[in-house]
């Protein structure tokens, strides 16, 4: 039937929740011939069946939300993983009085007993809510029942938005994205490795070290500094107590919070409150002259620190300051005051206008020039400067890099990258993920650009300087990426000089690579996390762009299937014979190639008694942008030519 006549039958409908329940088949094992007796949502969390709702199969993989009516035959075959999965029966009427245009819709398509089944774009979302809902439903509690019954209509309402966003687009979402998108909608639940692990399907140290590749923070780190960035905000916006705050974004004891709060902002929580208190009293005093840097603060670094350790003890907020009441304690509480001044009255209002206003003279307004245009973005229309001097980048700095443009400030796992370190002289540490606005406050930019991994951070960084901000893996190539930031940064004739120095040499070391190694070879493209491995395709580093796009050799023929949705596979050390290709290219961070030498599944392989493996860290491979791509292709391409 049609989304939109759904959605509007489901906005008229009172739902009674019967049961819900979470069910293992074991692979080879079926349900057959089950009368459903009421409707039923069914979301498959692992492995994979074929279900049968009367004369309509449908494919049962990992997250499938399948929906049937009562009255239903419904027949599941376990394939040979087996299937796990919820199910939840329910009862809907609709509410009185029923508007006439939909009576006969609602005779006609009988939403409730309609039979469909889609794999979602964001499952993460639907499989949290329905976890909570079973768990919840175990609780038997009158208050517990009122709780499923809200997060029913919040499961209905999410696959709803997620079918009729997948009528235009059903891309799927990256992990990456996938992971953060959980920590922002549940920061104040308790996350950890362990539950990311699960909701995701995939295991704790391909999440936690994909995670950290894509952001430099571990998914720990990140929560972390999620939290703290709310808690900052109901500091500023509420007279919420600490306690009252850390119990709102995750923590139950508001001793430590503090302490994690000063770490992060480098004072108090209640000194970060008096001084927006400060700013206050100084609105009011236009002869006050404000300072043009902040008193610098240290880089967020949590490794050492236990999150979910709630239990922690400490001595409340007895925190000595950090700073005397002096000079750069002023200047950063002025410039706080312009962010927040900033805040209220914006700057990215793309209707105020598209140029630079011309100052009162005998000038006529022809001959003025315009100095801003108006750029598209996800966040909407931003005014942003024809010729940036002052450019903040907290992604996507290779491919200003390969435009010939240095900004002023980067995010420390650009810091980080060796693929930059000839360009990063003079470049600023603005501090980890996409940044930190104290300090991007400080250097005073003229344009900031983001990806979309900090929803709160990119919206406070508008008020500094106009913010582009670009989603992650939108932009799916070299030549599109490098293409983008040409027409933004108006360096058009840069970005395609770049690019065609880019194809030629893409195109000679293949060439060379062609001339040493048979077109016809396997390829795998590994990365070694314990006793799991983790094979990649073409758009997550490690040399996988190198290997199938700039060469253009194929993965193991078994193997292939696998990897093209979503992009790679993960699977264990006992399988590595059936998976290793004549030659790979290991990333690892524990072991080296004389060690692997030494352990028997790995000496048995053709590619390593051949001494046909190559062998480097993910601090080289990890990295994908345009300059670390170009790079590695060449890298591996005298690798393979001296072979």
């Amino acid at each position: 039937m049609d989304i939109n006549d759904l959605i509007v039958l489901w906005n008229h409908a009172d739902c009674k929740i019967i049961d819900i329940r979470r069910i293992t088949i074991k692979a080879g094992e079926s349900i057959s011939s089950y009368y459903v007796p009421s409707s039923l949502f069914l979301l498959s969390i692992r492995g994979d069946a074929t279900a049968n709702l009367g004369r309509e199969f449908h494919r049962m993989q990992r997250f499938t939300v399948l929906h049937t009516g009562k009255g239903t035959i419904l027949d599941i075959n376990a394939g040979n993983e087996g299937l796990e999965y919820y199910s939840v029966y329910y009862k809907a009427i609709m509410n009185h009085p029923v508007p006439l245009e939909l009576v006969t819709l609602l005779k006609q398509e009988r939403p409730f007993d309609h039979s469909y089944s889609i794999t979602p774009e964001n499952p993460v979302a639907l499989h949290r809510i329905m976890g909570m809902m079973f768990k919840h439903w175990g609780e038997r509690q009158p208050l517990a029942r009122l709780r499923v019954r809200t997060l029913f209509y919040q499961f209905v309402h999410e696959l709803l938005h997620q079918m009729q966003a997948q009528g235009v687009s059903s891309a799927k979402r990256d992990l990456a994205v996938q992971i953060a998108a959980i920590i922002h909608e549940d920061y104040a639940e308790s996350i950890t490795l362990e539950s990311l692990s699960e909701s995701l399907n995939y295991s704790v140290p391909h999440v936690s070290s994909y995670f950290k590749i894509r952001t430099g923070l571990s998914p720990i780190d990140y929560l972390i500094k999620v939290r703290i960035d709310r808690a900052a905000a109901l500091l500023l916006e509420t007279d919420a107590t600490l306690k009252e705050i850390a119990m709102g974004v995750g923590y139950q004891d508001p001793s430590y919070l503090g302490r994690l709060f000063k770490k992060y902002k480098g004072v108090s929580p209640m000194r970060y409150r008096e001084r927006y208190a400060e700013k206050k009293r100084l609105e009011d005093s236009p002869s006050i002259t404000m300072g043009s840097s902040i008193v610098p603060f240290d880089s967020f670094h949590y490794t050492d620190t236990i999150d979910n350790d709630y239990q922690y003890q400490g001595d409340g907020e007895g925190d000595l300051f950090m700073f005397n009441h002096s000079k750069p304690i002023r200047l950063s509480v002025l410039l706080l005051s312009f962010v927040l001044a900033l805040s209220a009255c914006g700057t990215n209002d793309a209707a105020e206008t598209t140029t630079a206003q011309p100052s009162p003279s005998n000038t006529p307004v022809a001959s003025e020039q315009p100095k801003t245009r108006i750029v598209k973005t996800v966040n909407g229309d931003v005014e942003i400067p024809l010729h940036p001097q002052r450019i903040v980048a907290g992604e996507y700095l290779g491919s200003l890099i390969a435009l010939g443009v240095t900004p002023i400030g980067t995010s420390d796992h650009h810091i980080k990258n060796p693929y930059f370190q000839e360009y990063l002289k003079d470049v600023e540490n603005i501090g980890e993920g996409n940044g930190n606005k104290e300090k991007i406050l400080s250097l005073e930019p003229d344009l900031i650009i983001v990806d979309d991994f900090y929803p709160e951070l990119n919206e406070q960084m508008s008020k500094i300087a106009p913010t582009v901000v670009i989603p992650y893996a939108s932009l799916k190539t070299v030549h599109e990426e490098v293409a983008y930031f040409g027409e933004l940064l108006d360096r058009e004739e840069e970005a395609k000089a770049w690019l065609s120095d880019y194809d030629e040499r893409i195109a000679n070391a293949k060439e060379n690579v062609l001339k040493a190694i048979p077109a016809d070879s396997a390829f795998s493209v590994l990365e070694l996390n314990g006793k799991e491995i983790m094979a990649v395709g073409t758009s997550f580093g490690k040399g996988g762009q190198s290997i199938y796009n700039g060469f253009g050799f194929k993965p193991p023929a078994d193997f292939a299937a696998q990897m093209a949705d979503p992009g790679w596979a993960a699977f264990s050390v006992e399988l590595l014979p059936k998976y290793a290709g004549d030659y790979m290219i290991l990333t690892s961070n524990s072991k080296t190639l004389d060690q692997l030498k030494s352990e028997p599944i790995w000496e048995s392989l053709p590619a390593i008694r051949n001494n046909r493996v190559f062998v480097w860290t993910s601090d080289r491979s990890g990295y994908w942008d345009p300059i670390a791509i170009l790079s590695q292709t060449e890298e591996l391409a005298a690798w393979l030519t001296s072979l």
